[in-house]
Parts: structure tokens; C-alpha cells; sequence
């Protein structure tokens, strides 16, 4: 199965993403990491590299699946062209797809979060909140072929383990 993540910058993706990962033995290809590799290589940052981080996420991600594997991939995924590439590789790959995106209903809780988080990517400096307002201005709706492929969305506001407890029993139906 191909597991998808999407939400706002902050706002738990990776966290449950792992957890998640972890639990049902799936790796997690995380596109911010690899952006920062490439970044870190001296590709320049006026350059494409969040899309080429997107592709080479998608690379990976096709590896697995091609291998029998599930994989989990931590990603914003704001807008459509973005969230239909993982529709088409699902496709091409002749294997399930679901999305989880995650939330947090609590502007200043999510504020705190960002605020206080260090991923340690050398790379990729931490968003502010102005951009993450920024990125919700530009979020686009799930419509398409993204609109038609199972989401469930989680609140990062409730327990991190009701949260898994609840994408585990989504990716199982």
C-alpha cells in the first residue's frame, strides 16, 4: 500500500507518519530530508529542489512498492499536481493508496510546535508561522483524481496515540 501524508508544515505529519510507520513495518521516505541532501550536494537554491525532492521521494517510494513493500510518504502535498503524482504511481504500480492528512485546529498549539521543533536539517531552514499562513493560503482542495482516493484526516490537537490508533484502523478497511 502506498501511504500518503499531507498537511501543513508543523503540523504532526512526520510524527505520526513514523509511528505509524514503525508499527506496521513500513519505511517512511520524508521529501524535507532529501531536499536538504540535495541542498547539502550544492545544488543551488535557487533550483527546482523541492520538486526534484519530490521526484526522488517518488523514486524511492516506486522501489519499494515494486519490491512487494508498503511505504510511507511524509510530504505537504498542498496542492493537486502534487498529491496526484502519488495517485499516478499508485497506478502505475497497480497497488492501494490512501491519504492522511493531518491538522491542528489550534493556531497557537501549532504555533508552539513549530516554533520549538529542530529537525536538524543543515539545509532547510525551519518554516516561521508567517509561512505556514502563507501555505494555507495556497492550499488547494482535494479535488480530481486526489478526491476520490480514501482520506481520513487527523487532528494533531487529540493524543498522538489516538491519532495512530485511528490511521491504523483507516488503512486496515
Amino acid at each position: 500500500m502506498l501511504i500518503v501524508t499531507a498537511g501543513l508544515p508543523g503540523a504532526g505529519k512526520s510524527t505520526i507518519a513514523e509511528v505509524v510507520g514503525n508499527r506496521i513495518g513500513a519505511p517512511v521516505v520524508s521529501v524535507d530530508p532529501i531536499e536538504s541532501a540535495i541542498l547539502r550536494a550544492g545544488i543551488d537554491s535557487d533550483q527546482p529542489t523541492g520538486l526534484a525532492a519530490y521526484l526522488v521521494a517518488e523514486t524511492i517510494a516506486e522501489a519499494v512498492l515494486s519490491g512487494g513493500g508498503s511505504v510511507i510518504v511524509d510530504a505537504v502535498n498542498a496542492v493537486e499536481p502534487a498529491r496526484e503524482q502519488w495517485v499516478k504511481l499508485a497506478a502505475r504500480q497497480q497497488t492501494p493508496i490512501k491519504f492522511l492528512e493531518v491538522i491542528c485546529s489550534d493556531a497557537e498549539l501549532h504555533r508552539e510546535r513549530l516554533a520549538s521543533r529542530g529537525r536538524r536539517l543543515a539545509h532547510i531552514a525551519e518554516p516561521t508561522w508567517h509561512a505556514v499562513e502563507q501555505s494555507l493560503d495556497e492550499w488547494e482542495p482535494w479535488t480530481g483524481p486526489t478526491g476520490a482516493v480514501p482520506r481520513i484526516t487527523l487532528d494533531s490537537v487529540q493524543a498522538l496515540g489516538v491519532n495512530v490508533d485511528q490511521a491504523l484502523a483507516f488503512l486496515q478497511n
